[in-house]
């Protein structure tokens, strides 16, 4: 599903990430998902020894966001798409820090990797500006070329990025 075609709105929805570091693309994919559901939880999937310590990207996405319910998902878990035994790890880990009585009913990505986890979830998966039209930019590119995208940085990120980044 993409962008602007639904117009469900879910009792629970999820996104998952990395957010590292969190930038105003996801800032912007998660207030289009708050908007489309009650509740909505942001799992920071964080491991140790990332560049942005998790618990600062949780915290920087509490703050930024606090109509949603952030959960720092702390793992060591590796990501393959094609390993179904990884993907029971990964999901027991998902329903274990799920923080709501019932859900998710939609799982919100710009990433294909969406529809499998809202498959296992038996939610409805939903694809959030996938080409990055709304904000074009990735976390991938601000950890490349940090001094190049400040400008895609909420003020509290874009002063750590400043500080430890550049």
């Amino acid at each position: 599903m993409n962008v602007g075609a639904t117009t469900t709105r879910h009792p629970t929805g999820l996104i998952v990430g990395r957010f590292n570091p969190p930038h105003l693309g996801h800032s912007y994919m998660i207030e289009w998902a708050a908007a489309r559901v009650e509740q909505l939880v942001v799992f920071v999937n964080t491991r140790d020894g990332e560049l942005v310590p998790g618990s600062l990207r949780a915290q920087w996405l509490d703050e930024l966001h606090p109509n949603v319910i952030v959960v720092e998902v702390h793992h060591a878990l590796d990501t393959n798409f094609d390993d179904e035994a990884l993907w029971a790890k990964w999901m027991e880990l998902f329903r274990s820090r799920w923080p709501l009585a019932s859900g998710p009913h939609a799982v919100f990505s710009s990433d294909p990797y969406v529809a499998g986890i809202a498959a296992r979830f038996d939610a409805e998966p939903v694809v959030v500006d996938a080409d990055r039209v709304a904000v074009p930019i990735s976390a991938t590119q601000i950890r490349e070329a940090p001094a190049d995208h400040l400008d895609r940085l909420a003020p509290p990120v874009r002063r750590w990025v400043e500080s430890n980044l550049l």
